[in-house]
């Protein structure tokens, strides 16, 4: 059966080469419009789903993101999984710019952003102790490797609010924390693609030691769009190796089922504007007509 591979692409990765027969499809969602119309094509064994989160032309900051539009869009096409593809800053010495990380958990900094499908007459609390799938993380894993590349294996993801880098301070203590890299945007993305039974694994490209480091430089623009250039080529490697061979099979992933017993609200005290809202994601327990 042809899997269905989506894509969140992050600062410099607007498009990828490659796609067959593609479409340029706008979805509308209970909650908005996504960040840009979805790229649809195909590429080797899979159907591919392609969004820049930041839009067409990168005009959209980390705070003023769609979350729940982008997400939701995702799941109203058919999509299997989702390879988030993000500018992150370094931690850690060891890993300098150019590194790639495969990230597996992430410390919340956002203060502003909507982080659920389930508000306003509905409560749902998912699991989220392994915050990103380690059943498509080992298929991006190979994938890296069949590129010729390498990553880091596993780290600590801390997303802060944003557009401003961190201080100096806010980057020692977030190695204080033993945290791997700094971002922006992949949450409460993951959260709203755990919401949606959704695997979701984040690949994240280093494109600076943040500001902690005395032996660099202060964190500057230039630096990170010089290094995103050279970060973006190996990404689209990794993402054309992934969809070629296809996303694998995802047994065990703790994103299926995730809404199972999540919801506690009951059914029949839920409003029907909520209802409606995310039915889409209920559907595999409350049916069609719910």
């Amino acid at each position: 059966m042809e899997q269905t591979l989506g894509i969140i692409g992050g600062s410099g990765l607007y498009r990828i080469a490659g796609f067959q027969q593609e479409e340029v499809l706008e979805v509308e969602t209970p909650y908005g419009s996504p960040s840009a119309p979805l790229r649809i094509g195909k590429i080797g064994k899979s159907r591919v789903v392609f969004l820049p989160r930041h839009g067409e032309g990168h005009t959209t900051s980390p705070t003023d993101i769609p979350y729940q539009a982008n997400i939701y869009a995702l799941k109203k096409v058919g999509v299997d999984a989702i390879l988030s593809v993000s500018a992150v800053g370094s931690l850690k010495e060891e890993h300098p710019p150019g590194t790639m990380v495969l990230v597996d958990q992430f410390i919340d900094r956002t203060v502003t952003r909507p982080r659920t499908f389930f508000s306003e007459g509905v409560v749902a609390h998912v699991a989220f102790g392994e915050p990103t799938c380690p059943v498509f993380a080992r298929s991006v894993a190979q994938a890296v490797k069949d590129a010729g590349l390498e990553a880091v294996d596993g780290g600590t993801y801390v997303c802060i609010e944003g557009p401003q880098f961190s201080t100096k301070a806010e980057s020692h203590l977030f190695r204080s924390w033993n945290a791997t890299v700094v971002g922006m945007t992949n949450v409460p993305e993951a959260r709203l693609a755990r919401e949606a039974e959704l695997p979701y694994t984040t690949l994240a490209l280093v494109t600076d030691y943040d500001c902690w480091h005395e032996g660099h430089d202060a964190v500057t623009v230039e630096q990170v769009i010089a290094t995103l250039k050279a970060n973006v080529s190996k990404a689209e490697k990794v993402i054309l190796t992934l969809a070629e061979s296809g996303i694998g099979d995802l047994t065990g992933s703790p994103a299926h089922g995730a809404l199972k017993y999540a919801v506690m609200t009951a059914q029949n005290a839920i409003p029907a504007s909520a209802k409606e809202r995310i039915a889409l994601l209920m559907k595999p327990y409350w049916g069609e007509n719910s």
